[in-house]
């Protein structure tokens, strides 16, 4: 059984969309950014990153007809990644157990059983509370990533065949014959930039991003997020006054960004509530 360390730390705010309707208006984030960093001692730096180039990646999410996976704490998606308009590589499955008990998420083990390579993510993903600003809750993710290609042929919408690719899922009830759907019978289109970047000092340092998820064909906006993410090998590599620059970064962000914030809410959740039929969540 794996206990992987943490080894990601990623804060996250998730916007209302309505601000977003142009390139320029993602860098209208960064603007909003710039006193919360200086009031927390954090150097945020945008040169450069105007002439940055959007990313865009398709994105859809797997589950059971009765949410089977995202009531149990996993969510399983599917991204693929363009480039000047065209798909490019193999598309990515990632599939992950997210719980705000860190114990349970160290110990769920997401290693896949097919015969290509794969990769292992435990993630801490910092989020405002859900009712109020000013505080901070955690959730613990523990991914694993790999190419579409790597999964064996056959019915890949097959419970049966998910769930011996995925020996994680062994613990879900399931019948003979049941099948995984498009959730919400939605392809999401993610549109990402990169605003600049983060110095916490210390040799701690992050690239903020903005993203805009929307629906693909209607172009219906969804949700917004902005987010930046530490990445470390241990625990005692993070210096102590830059973690605090970034906790008081992130709490005065979200009093300066009051007006752009859903409180609340997480992206993949509001993919599974367009239909109006609300999974329970553990988020």
């Amino acid at each position: 059984m794996p206990y992987n360390e943490v080894q990601y730390l990623e804060a996250k705010l998730i916007l209302r969309p309505n601000h977003f309707t142009s390139r320029k208006s993602f860098f209208d984030f960064a603007k909003v950014m710039r006193r919360p960093a200086a009031a927390a001692g954090v150097d945020f730096d945008g040169d450069g990153f105007a002439d940055e180039p959007l990313q865009i990646r398709e994105v859809l999410f797997m589950d059971t007809p009765d949410f089977r996976l995202y009531n149990n704490a996993f969510i399983l998606r599917r991204r693929i990644p363009y480039f000047e308009g065209f798909p490019i590589g193999d598309p990515e499955i990632v599939f992950k157990f997210r719980h705000p008990d860190i114990q349970k998420a160290a110990e769920m083990d997401v290693r896949p059983n097919i015969r290509g390579d794969f990769r292992i993510k435990f993630k801490a993903e910092a989020l405002p509370l859900k009712d109020r600003l000013g505080g901070i809750r955690m959730l613990y993710s523990h991914n694993v990533e790999f190419g579409l290609s790597a999964m064996q042929e056959g019915d890949r919408t097959s419970l049966d065949t998910i769930v011996s690719i995925l020996p994680a899922l062994s613990s879900l009830k399931r019948k003979p014959g049941e099948r995984l759907d498009m959730v919400s019978d939605t392809i999401v289109e993610e549109i990402l930039q990169d605003i600049g970047s983060l110095d916490f000092g210390g040799g701690v340092t992050a690239v903020p991003n903005v993203a805009l998820w929307r629906t693909r064909g209607d172009h219906r906006p969804l949700i917004g997020e902005f987010a930046f993410q530490i990445k470390f090998k241990r625990r005692e590599d993070l210096n102590e006054q830059a973690m605090r620059r970034a906790e008081a970064f992130f709490l005065g962000l979200q009093d300066e960004a009051k007006d752009w914030i859903s409180l609340g809410a997480t992206k993949t959740g509001v993919v599974y509530r367009l239909k109006g039929n609300p999974p329970h969540a553990h988020e």
